[in-house]
């Protein structure tokens, strides 16, 4: 070791500058922590300019629609098989809107199936007991009536499905797993869907990508302009949970259906007051060589009897004459028992449509009201 003085200095002061270093990145991320939260505050705003003309229209459709949208609870009666008491327990939750000023409220029918109490609540949370009018669960549609409160919300407008196209913008609001007032935004992806379902298959339905999840049932699916053009009503999910695909019962099925379950408590679809049978129906159209519904049997004073058509007639040797072929009904075309039914369910009761009918080996026409 060197005994001289100034080399041992500067190996001391070397050995400071080392030490203080160390000390040094040691404490820098302390000091630095002490800094920022020393300095902390408020970053400045950035201006956001005006909203995009699609995110003004969503919330003006939401705000306008919103307060008519309702948020239903259904309960079950449960009787307690020693004492006698009956208790109410929840059932279940959905949604629906207000249809008219005198109360009416639309939903699905799988909503309230099987309830023994249903209540509704208003967007500024009041609650209502509803009563039901009528349902028709062969369109997955009901009609409930509450009383009237002070301030009562507004119908939602209406609009029309016969004329919507693919591509479309759609929304739904609705309640989703007991969520209130949710909006959800999407486009209609196809039209006249079928699907299955508990109480049969409903079809002409809207399928759509907005978001429809369980709660979101009965609530309204509107248009760009704010228009109801269908009822929300099922969902195509493994999991049950949204998997971007939800169907909607057509308006103008709505708006056919509700007036009638409003007014009679169930749905009637016209009649021609014809008997068809789609077994002898093939085989006499194979025959025939067409294709169409054949008339077996015209019932007195119906409307086809009004307008003159005929049934099929036995001879005496156990032979069919074969009665009028029905081949058009309106504007659509009859192939089957099936595309009957369905081309009937395009009216109501009072209707007066064009058919065309095949007989003797050639086509006619006649005017028929639907009764």
């Amino acid at each position: 070791m060197s005994n001289d003085p100034m080399a041992q200095m500067r190996s001391v002061r070397f050995l400071l500058w080392v030490l203080i270093l160390l000390l040094l990145f040691y404490l820098l991320p302390q000091i630095q922590l002490l800094w920022i939260n020393f300095t902390a505050e408020p970053r400045s705003i950035t201006a956001r300019g005006e909203l995009a003309p699609a995110e003004t229209n969503n919330i003006q459709i939401f705000r306008q629609a919103s307060p008519s949208v309702l948020f239903i609870t259904t309960l079950s009666d449960h009787v307690d098989l020693w004492t006698r008491n009956i208790t109410r327990i929840p059932r279940g939750t959905g949604s629906g809107f207000v249809w008219d000023k005198h109360g009416h409220i639309v939903t699905n029918y799988h909503v309230v199936a099987g309830a023994d109490a249903v209540y509704v609540r208003l967007d500024d949370q009041r609650s209502f007991k509803a009563v039901l009018v009528g349902t028709s669960p062969q369109h997955d549609l009901a009609v409930l009536r509450m009383s009237m409160p002070l301030n009562p919300p507004p119908a939602l407008p209406i609009g029309t499905s016969h004329d919507l196209q693919v591509g479309q913008m759609t929304y739904a609001i609705g309640n989703p797993f007991g969520l209130d007032h949710s909006l959800t935004t999407g486009v209609i992806s196809a039209l006249n869907r079928s699907i299955d379902t508990p109480t049969g298959i409903i079809k002409e339905l809207i399928q759509t990508d907005a978001a429809i999840n369980p709660g979101n049932s009965g609530g309204p699916l509107l248009d760009s302009a704010g228009r109801l053009i269908g009822v929300n009503t099922a969902i195509f999910s493994p999991s049950g949970a949204y998997a971007g695909i939800g169907f909607a019962v057509p308006v103008d099925t709505v708006n056919r259906v509700v007036p009638q379950l409003i007014a009679h408590g169930r749905y009637q679809r016209p009649q021609l007051g014809i008997g068809i049978d789609e077994s002898l129906n093939k085989l006499i159209s194979k025959r025939l060589g067409i294709k169409g519904v054949v008339v077996l049997s015209v019932e007195k004073s119906s409307a086809a009897f009004e307008a003159g058509l005929r049934g099929t007639r036995i001879v005496g040797d156990g032979g069919l004459i074969p009665g009028d072929v029905i081949l058009k009904l309106g504007e659509y075309d009859i192939e089957d028992s099936d595309s009957l039914l369905d081309a009937l369910e395009n009216y109501v009761i009072g209707d007066e449509v064009s058919l065309r009918y095949w007989r003797d080996g050639e086509q006619q026409e006649t005017r028929v009201v639907l009764q």
